[in-house]
């Protein structure tokens, strides 16, 4: 009686179990997604069962390699496809299935609050009553925690600790159904999938005010900056003093609580769970916090070294990566004061770093001091254009303003080349604004510029051997510098004696 009461026991204990076995895929992979065309695709999910797993897309059918309550599979490089198709993940008799799952490119929007800046606070009402656009999707991972004024309460730490610092999920691309997401993401995405006629998804992940050590591979601050380990970021050199006094306050007095701004946690949390899904590029509007420093090298490092942390993280060398460059801001406190070398910044480090580019904005700022520029729609459609023209080679679509080439003396003018610079000419019709000279690379003084060919001449009232010329070295300006197109002509700082330079600490003289 014992016997069969044990083997009754036991056998209700294996219906049990084959009743809990579940497949699951990670949260990533959801209906309504895009697969990158193009890459093997790697699909992921956790197994309590036991038993081969297949996945099953399309025509394709490939197993998964299970290891332990892991499994992984990896469809095989695929065309675009904007039909919706089923995603099914089997194990015997389990089954897990996604519906609405096409194929096309896929790119990252991340950064600070800018990019952020969600698309229900730019009253655009033509776009919030955009109804769905099929081939568009988005996955928009809501921040939980922000980084207000005040100390954190227990749940909000508890979500930190856990690093359950976002949510998110996909959406069809109309705005009604999700107003929340990036304005820029939302704008780049639309105006890419009209530019390439393929199915175009952004995944968002951003933050306000986070600076770029937040956005670090924990990887490269193991590697590179282990002063940032532990308690002694809250200390560091490499955030800014308003990053670092928010983080105390959030945190209050406990010093090892986490915080969004410690290195190394948004990628954690926000990029880390792409790591194994391939992408397009990356989208990038960040640097307000990080331009509070007054150091180029080290912001210049801070930049190369997130760039290629993500690449290798992410799986690629040379995955395109572009970003927003500040635009102007009408503000005269000592946290904007240093703008203009942070552009330079910016600038430097896409001349460096192959397929690594720079959106000139210098004209979408804002005309007060609220860092948050309204116009988020050029900026969005500017990142678009940039990656047709410049990632997939549509080379009929304009991208850029005029990009100054080369200097030489005209007298006792100096003469600037530019690409990009067909129907160069001042958009309201008032002299040309923003150029300075400056013949030892110290002192700067405001100059006039006048078209001559195609070319600019640049002079300056008293300055008989200029050396060194600069647009666009301001806070704020009026810039009005166009081509034929009516895109601005990018910042700049050039010298007679070795073309680019790097730019000076000078105080502005133009504002």
């Amino acid at each position: 009686m014992k016997t069969t009461i044990a083997t009754l026991a036991s056998l209700l204990l294996c219906v049990i179990v084959e009743a809990r076995a579940e497949i699951q895929l990670d949260p990533i992979y959801e209906s309504h997604m895009v697969l990158q065309r193009g890459r093997a695709v790697p699909i992921s999910g956790s197994v309590t069962g036991s038993g081969a797993v297949e996945v099953s897309f399309g025509d394709q059918k490939v197993s998964a390699k299970v290891k332990g309550k892991r499994w992984k599979a990896v469809l095989p490089p695929m065309e675009a496809c904007a039909e919706g198709k089923n995603l099914v993940v089997t194990q015997g008799k389990d089954k897990v299935e996604i519906e609405d799952v096409l194929v096309g490119e896929v790119w990252i929007a991340s950064g600070q609050s800018n990019m952020l800046f969600r698309l229900d606070q730019t009253r655009d009402k033509a776009a919030l009553d955009q109804p769905a656009i099929p081939g568009f999707r988005f996955y928009h991972a809501e921040p939980k925690v922000h980084t207000s004024p005040g100390v954190y309460n227990d749940e909000l730490l508890t979500r930190l600790k856990e690093n359950r610092m976002y949510e998110g999920a996909w959406h069809v691309g109309g705005s009604g159904d999700c107003p929340r997401m990036s304005a820029v993401g939302w704008y780049f995405g639309r105006k890419l999938h009209e530019l390439l006629g393929v199915p175009v998804a952004v995944v968002h992940a951003s933050l306000g005010g986070s600076e770029m050590m937040a956005w670090m591979p924990p990887a490269v601050i193991k590697k590179k900056y282990k002063d940032c380990l532990g308690l002694h970021w809250l200390d560091s050199k490499y955030m800014s003093a308003w990053v670092r006094g928010r983080a105390r306050q959030n945190i209050g007095k406990d010093l090892s609580a986490p915080h969004p701004y410690k290195p190394g946690y948004l990628f954690e949390t926000g990029i880390s769970p792409w790591r194994d899904f391939p992408v397009a590029g990356v989208i990038w509007y960040q640097g307000e916090s990080d331009a509070e420093i007054q150091d180029q090298e080290q912001n210049k490092r801070l930049l190369t070294d997130l760039i290629n942390g993500w690449r290798t993280e992410l799986g690629q060398s040379e995955l395109p990566f572009i970003q927003v460059q500040l635009p102007r801001i009408k503000d005269t406190t000592p946290l904007r004061a240093y703008w203009p070398e942070f552009r330079a910044v910016q600038a430097t480090v896409a001349r460096e770093l192959p397929k690594v580019y720079c959106v000139t904005t210098l004209d979408l700022g804002t005309t007060s001091a609220d860092v948050h520029p309204p116009r988020k729609l050029e900026v969005g459609e500017r990142l678009a254009a940039t990656a047709a023209a410049q990632v997939y080679e549509k080379k009929d679509i304009p991208f850029s303003g005029p990009v100054a080439t080369s200097v030489k003396q005209h007298g006792q003018a100096l003469s600037v080349k530019f690409d990009y610079a067909k129907g160069l000419h001042s958009k309201d019709g008032k002299p040309i604004a923003g150029f300075e000279l400056s013949s030892d690379g110290k002192k700067f003084v405001p100059a006039t510029a006048e078209i001559t060919n195609g070319d600019l001449l640049v002079r300056a009232e008293g300055m008989t051997k200029p050396k060194i010329i600069r647009y666009g070295w301001a806070v704020f300006m009026e810039p009005n510098l166009v081509n034929s197109d009516d895109l601005p002509a990018t910042p700049f700082t050039l010298s007679l004696e070795g073309g680019r330079k790097k730019s000076a600490p000078a105080r502005r003289t133009a504002n």
